[in-house]
């Protein structure tokens, strides 16, 4: 057996070795936790009709494990019992194939460890003798596939940013940490947890929708029971799961100029042919729209009316007027898109549309995403209880649980009132920032950029003059440590937009100070 395995060993002595000390060291706090995880039932397998004897073919193929990098220098092996159940051979086989790799310096006997891979192994070279685990994905892969390559948010590195302006997401360190923690150790209790864990319900938790449920009739209006509810992780799903139902290709779709990126995107994925209708300070303009319904054979409407995306503005009561009526008199399939309701500044009567007249038609899409944080990806839609079912049944393709513990963790936020006055502490804390932001824009870059107080929301529309061309603006401003990762809606070839969203609800005073002052800078050397 020595011979044998010298043989290998001489082999690899022709090349040259190197020695990295601090890369098996880094590589040991890993291996040594997972390496006796490795299906070595699947990794070995024996021939026993070959006139190779079996210790010998268990100790090469130990050998190649070590050579592919599968087992790492200081990795433990395992004990002889365990190998030899594994594979179903007896024990002294084991042993025999453990005591000839020891006697080639391939493992050590630890004692009162066992047996692990030896730290003396050299790193072979050439690269053949090495190969790594993970090489077969470097390169590209031979089989067609759809390469999906527009940028729907502008690549920005971070690592020399000081200051983020995001899309409008809320402040996360004001979240009730301790009403979470223990709400969340609740649902770890063994009797909540084995009832999670042992049901299935494919629109969501109950205890979930029918919190939410009563939360929603509350604050918006509505009259709907668990049936109407779908819950889905954030409101990009929802919109998905809905829009799948309702959209076959060739399709026509309704929506505003601009609208949600995201959503259009997912249309015309979809196959859908869209059309787009304007927005003012008003909204979505419903004449237009109107016109558009008696000439074509429209499919879907998405609409964003209470603070729209990405203008902000809100869909005024003569428009929302007018679009029921052309909801019910074209019976028109709605999406709904009401994605910071709770979020208002200012006495605002406006209800969503989903509470008002509309014969079932409209889904509506909400998220508590824009509530709680980003990092915590809990939407909801609500249509009929036929469209619910339907909807379900379609997530239980990509998505069978959902967010479980989260979405119990938050049905006890709810009942215990901890929601709305969280809720009622970030709209005082996120007016106050409004308006400072505001003040401070008007005072500092009036003369660059016109803008429309929202009242609510988490986010400002900037319009930059033509003068300011937006996409060198945030370029500059990017060298200066300022990053944009939301909506930027560069000048196109007709000058439109040049407009981007502020978020403001996350960023501190002087946050939004040093942020100004960056974006000042900026115009400032356009005009130099």
């Amino acid at each position: 057996m020595t011979i044998f395995l010298n043989v290998r060993l001489t082999i690899f002595r022709h090349f040259d070795f190197i020695w990295s000390v601090p890369i098996f060291d880094l590589c040991n706090e890993v291996t040594d936790k997972f390496s006796d995880m490795l299906p070595y039932k699947n990794l070995i397998v024996i021939d026993k009709k070959s006139n190779v004897a079996v210790y010998k073919q268990l100790a090469l193929q130990f050998i190649n494990l070590i050579q592919e990098g599968k087992l790492l220098p200081g990795a433990e092996l395992p004990s002889t019992r365990t190998l030899a159940n594994d594979l179903q051979l007896h024990r002294k086989t084991i042993m025999a194939a453990y005591n000839a790799l020891v006697t080639e310096d391939w493992i050590d006997n630890l004692p009162r460890k066992g047996y692990a891979v030896s730290l003396r192994l050299p790193v072979v070279r050439p690269r053949s003798y090495n190969t790594n685990r993970l090489g077969a994905y470097k390169g590209i892969s031979s089989f067609g596939f759809e390469k999906l390559e527009t940028v729907i948010y502008p690549s920005v590195s971070l690592a020399h940013s000081r200051i983020v302006v995001n899309d409008g997401f809320p402040d996360i360190s004001i979240l009730p940490a301790e009403a979470i923690i223990k709400e969340y150790r609740n649902v770890l209790e063994y009797t909540t947890l084995n009832r999670i864990g042992t049901e299935w319900h494919a629109e969501g938790s109950p205890d979930f929708r029918k919190s939410l449920c009563t939360f929603l009739n509350q604050t918006r209006g509505m009259d709907i029971g668990m049936d109407n509810l779908l819950t889905s992780r954030g409101a990009q799903m929802a919109i998905y799961l809905a829009a799948s139902l309702i959209i076959q290709p060739g399709d026509k779709v309704v929506v505003s100029d601009p609208s949600y990126l995201l959503a259009s995107m997912l249309f015309e994925r979809l196959g859908a042919e869209l059309i787009r209708v304007p927005v003012d300070e008003e909204g979505m303009c419903t004449v237009p729209l109107e016109e558009i319904l008696k000439n074509n054979d429209v499919r879907l409407l998405y609409v964003i009316p209470h603070h729209h995306h990405p203008t902000t503005v809100t869909l005024s009561v003569q428009r929302r007027n007018h679009l029921l009526q052309l909801i019910k008199a074209y019976d028109l399939a709605v999406i709904e898109d009401d994605y910071d309701y709770d979020f208002r500044y200012q006495y605002d009567p406006y209800l969503p549309l989903a509470s008002g007249d509309h014969g079932g038609n409209i889904i509506y899409i909400g998220s508590l995403t824009k509530v709680l944080g980003t990092p915590f990806r809990l939407g909801y839609m609500i249509a009929t209880q036929e469209f619910v079912q339907s909807a379900a049944k379609l997530r239980a393709l990509i998505d069978l649980r959902g967010e479980v513990l989260m979405e119990q963790t938050v049905t006890g936020l709810i009942d215990s009132g901890e929601l709305a006055r969280h809720i009622k502490k970030a709209n005082k804390l996120y007016a106050q920032r409004c308006d400072f932001l505001s003040d401070l824009i008007n005072d500092e870059l009036s003369d660059v950029v016109d803008f429309t107080k929202p009242t609510g929301g988490m986010a400002l529309w900037l319009k930059f003059k033509p003068t300011f061309p937006l996409s060198k603006i945030v370029k500059k401003a990017g060298t200066m440590g300022l990053a944009f990762t939301g909506s930027v809606y560069n000048e196109d070839v007709n000058g439109r937009f040049n407009a981007c969203r502020f978020g403001f609800a996350s960023l501190q005073e002087e946050e939004m100070k040093e942020a100004i002052h960056i974006l000042r800078k900026s115009a400032d050397s356009l005009v130099k």
